[in-house]
């Protein structure tokens, strides 16, 4: 699945936070920028695989 998405992020006191504008309901953190991109990623995968079941299939389509 290569879903290109629009990810807001910032720096807090400890930690790099981000969402994504398509999705601002997935939002994650990590002490870098490239634990945060890992992290959120898990996170969409997570939200996207919710009540799936382990034998489902893919098939890529046009819309």
């Amino acid at each position: 699945m290569n879903t290109k998405m629009n990810m807001i992020y910032w720096k807090s006191d400890k930690f790099w936070l981000g969402k994504f504008l398509e999705h601002p309901e997935i939002m994650s953190q990590g002490e870098t920028l490239e634990e945060l991109e890992k992290n959120i990623r898990e996170a969409y995968l997570l939200m996207a695989m919710d009540d799936v079941p382990k034998n489902y299939q893919t098939k890529e389509i046009l819309v």
